[in-house]
């Protein structure tokens, strides 16, 4: 089964009149996503019925002063590792634009591979914080223990806590270069030697190995489907 996701940015123009004849023009930018699956031998169909889908939207958004802008509209088309030289390779007309497929997106901060790894989201995730931590670790010396914690979690463990629900399923590997992340992270607020145990200083800082966040927060997302309390933006 295949999965064509099409993300698009979308142009909000708004007209306002004032006196001695001044305009002024104010743009406000949003996402607009479109989405569709079908079997691999299926492509072309879905092809034709995603750019309809299109055409109709900015037909609607035209007629509102809307616009879509095509030039940062991204195509990506998801399958499985063994399915990959089955999906398309050619351009989707969007509007009156061909996009070419790309190997990967970015929604709401989370990067999606086309083949559902998720590699690019962790090495994203995996570089980011350790570039944090090399700044911290230039000012560890001036910062007192407390704030030296709420530093490293504020810029660390909510960059890998960020939607991990995403990550169930990863690879070992992907969880390791996760883990080494904290590792560093819980070495840096206890001064600690690569060569001393890690489990001590993550139980003291109660923070859980990366495969047991995920599936905390799977648990935690069940629970509130299952009574009804789960928010909008999670669903």
């Amino acid at each position: 089964m295949c999965k064509l996701l099409i993300r698009q940015d979308v142009f909000l123009g708004h007209l306002q009149t004032k006196l001695l004849f001044f305009t002024i023009f104010t743009i406000y930018v949003h996402d607009t996503q479109t989405s569709g699956f079908c079997r691999p031998a299926d492509s072309a169909d879905l092809y034709e019925k995603l750019s309809v889908c299109v055409d109709e939207v900015s037909a609607w958004m035209a007629s509102n002063r809307l616009e879509l802008n095509y030039a940062k509209t991204e195509v990506l088309w998801c399958t499985s590792s063994r399915r990959q030289h089955q999906i398309p390779s050619g351009p989707v007309r969007i509007g009156t634009t061909d996009v070419q497929p790309v190997s990967s997106i970015r929604n709401l901060g989370v990067y999606i591979d086309a083949d559902m790894s998720m590699r690019t989201h962790v090495t994203a995730i995996v570089r980011a914080c350790f570039a944090a931590l090399r700044q911290i670790r230039s000012v560890r010396r001036s910062l007192p223990r407390h704030a030296l914690v709420t530093l490293v979690r504020a810029l660390i463990v909510s960059k890998v806590d960020y939607c991990n629900s995403v990550l169930a399923g990863i690879p070992g590997q992907l969880q390791d270069w996760l883990q080494s992340v904290l590792n560093a992270a819980a070495r840096l607020v206890y001064s600690a030697k690569r060569s001393e145990r890690i489990t001590p200083l993550l139980r003291e800082l109660n923070w859980l190995r990366v495969p047991e966040q995920v599936t905390f927060r799977l648990c935690i997302l069940a629970y509130r489907c299952l009574h009804g309390t789960v928010s909008r933006k999670s669903k």
